[in-house]
């Protein structure tokens, strides 16, 4: 699986576990809904800055967040 696909369902997997809106989770990373979307639909990739904003508003690790398990290589 491409990184842009797995990051894209893992976005949305933690969205809707945590049970909120795609604006929540804008307004909780200081993105625009529109921004924080394009993220979910997998158009582009979350800068560091907002990658490091997302595992720190669903309280998963970096390596989580990013599909790597016990220090294992990335997809």
């Amino acid at each position: 699986m491409e990184v842009r696909d797995f990051l894209k369902n893992k976005l949305r997997s933690l969205r809707t576990e945590h049970g909120e809106t795609q604006a929540q989770v804008a307004q909780g990373i200081g993105v625009s809904s529109q921004h924080y979307q394009k993220f979910e639909y997998g158009s582009i990739l979350p800068s560091l800055e907002n990658f490091i904003a997302l595992a720190d508003h669903f309280g998963v690790s970096l390596d989580e967040l990013a599909g790597r398990g016990d220090g294992g290589r990335a997809l």
